[in-house]
């Protein structure tokens, strides 16, 4: 495993972002949502830093079983807050194809939001197969499987205060 990214780094970048985001909302109460169980970290540590009023839930999504294969996306948001005439900030982990990102967006915009912006961690460039960007980005990353920070590998690794991508040898270890 390697890192990718140094702890010190994630917490920079994320005063960055909380930054960017409180100027542009310029103190307006936001509706955060974050997708989970990747973006748990990240939303925990963004929303100390953004100090604005605000509302926070979540979303559930999965497509990976068990590895590194995608499914089809499937979304739980019975834990989901009103969205109603507000706005709303989704988190979510990294932009990879952006097809999680693309469809959660579309249904929250079925909700009747004011408006919907989105902020990731990472982005890996090069994956992307929609046509759109995430309104904030933590970090561009290389097209490699990265864990930590809330991001796993069949469950393990989140825990890691770092992000790392793992090397072959880290995925035959786990078969």
């Amino acid at each position: 495993m390697k890192t990718l990214v140094t702890e010190q780094q994630i917490q920079d970048s994320i005063t960055r972002l909380a930054q960017d985001i409180r100027e542009r909302e310029a103190g307006k109460p936001l509706t955060v949502i974050a997708i989970m169980t990747g973006a748990i970290v990240f939303l925990a540590d963004l929303m100390r830093k953004l100090e604005l009023p605000m509302r926070v839930g979540v979303v559930q999504t999965s497509s990976y079983r068990g590895g590194t294969t995608r499914g089809s996306l499937s979304i739980n948001s019975d834990m989901m807050l009103d969205v109603k005439g507000r706005d709303v900030l989704l988190v979510d982990d990294i932009f990879d194809t952006g097809h999680t990102l693309k469809e959660v967006i579309a249904m929250i915009d079925e909700l009747g939001p004011r408006s919907v912006r989105s902020a990731v961690l990472l982005l890996k460039k090069g994956r992307q197969e929609v046509e759109m960007r995430p309104d904030y980005v933590g970090f561009e990353i290389p097209d490699e499987f990265v864990v930590g920070y809330g991001l796993d590998y069949q469950d393990m690794y989140r825990n890691l205060p770092y992000l790392a991508a793992l090397e072959e040898s880290d995925l035959v270890a786990h078969k």
